[in-house]
């Protein structure tokens, strides 16, 4: 007897696999990172991260301009700060004149209904090239939660939408939300990165920043004493309902792929949005494939922004937003 029921049929031509697809990815669901330096007129490719780049403000101008114009409604801001300016307790990062603040205003006069997003931790400014201050050969945490805290309004105050801390510090959440209420920035989100893990997948994004670990004695020589153990699962559901009940709005888990099991525990235990962060090791090893001709590049980014949002995430941090946005439409 024929099977009554052929599953196939419903993969018959485009149109039918379209009209049935259960996970669609639209302009909407990308959040974009965007590098940012001193300077005019520079727009300098990153060496590990190939067709990405630094930004002066001129130019990030232009970028987020561009980005509005494809239907990319949200940019996550970094900042390069220059060596002259960095020390172990992140003072930079208060500079109310600061380019992080700077490249807030510069993003929202150029585009004001633009998402922004905020970098939170202090390895940009750090001298040291930690999230964190750095004492008798550990990173302190409550010292740092004072920073981060004061940082956050900051950058509020110049204009961010969200801040984002990505320092994996206990107890940050709720001293941010704390210090953004005192200062009556009660509408000013937090996307918390809950589920941060120590991975070996940062390497490039610590190149576009020089924000890696110096190798110093009394300098811990990575960040394992804070961002969470690879092989862990259910502690990110704790870190994750830690950082909602202390506050946060937004929830991320970091790196994407390997992680897309914890992307599906969160999504399975709570009821707040969830980003993905696809990182920059992620970005460059697909470019590399691809420069090879190991591996198609359009048809392989879009299985891997798929498979991230069929794992659960609202909200996909990606150096692909725009190729895949260019290919959707």
């Amino acid at each position: 007897m024929y099977p009554l029921r052929r599953n196939r049929r419903l993969r018959t031509n485009d149109a039918i696999r379209h009209l049935v697809r259960e996970t669609i990815l639209t302009p909407s669901d990308f959040l974009v990172p965007l590098f940012v330096v001193e300077g005019k007129g520079i727009k300098e490719e990153i060496a590990s991260m190939p067709d990405y780049y630094r930004l002066s403000l001129d130019n990030l101008e232009k970028e987020v301009k561009e980005l509005w114009q494809m239907g990319l409604c949200a940019v996550l801001l970094f900042v390069k700060v220059p060596d002259n300016l960095k020390d172990n307790k992140g003072t930079e990062a208060l500079n109310s004149n600061g380019l992080m603040q700077l490249a807030i205003k510069t993003v929202k006069n150029a585009c004001p209904e633009m998402l922004v997003m905020t970098d939170v931790a202090l390895d940009p400014y750090s001298s040291l090239g930690h999230d964190g201050i750095v004492q008798d050969g550990e990173v302190i945490n409550d010292d740092t939660v004072e920073v981060l805290a004061e940082m956050s309004v900051s950058h509020a105050m110049a204009g961010a939408d969200f801040v984002a801390p990505s320092d994996m510090m206990d107890g940050r959440i709720l001293s941010i939300r704390e210090a953004l209420e005192d200062e009556g920035l009660v509408n000013t989100g937090i996307m918390s990165y809950s589920a941060k893990y120590a991975s070996a997948f940062y390497g490039p994004f610590r190149d576009a920043l020089d924000s890696a670990p110096v190798d110093m004695k009394n300098v811990p020589k990575d960040k394992k004493t804070y961002q969470m153990d690879s092989a862990n699962r259910f502690e990110a559901i704790t870190e994750t309902q830690a950082d909602i009940d202390e506050g946060a709005d937004i929830v991320m888990i970091k790196p994407g792929l390997c992680y897309l099991d914890i992307v599906r525990e969160i999504r399975n235990e709570v009821d707040v949005p969830i980003a993905v962060y696809q990182v920059s090791g992620e970005y460059a090893m697909l470019k590399a494939a691809a420069e090879k001709g190991w591996l198609d590049h359009d048809s392989v980014m879009m299985e891997q922004l798929i498979s991230i949002k069929r794992a659960g995430a609202n909200i996909i941090a990606s150096y692909f937003a725009k190729d895949a946005v260019k290919l959707m439409g």
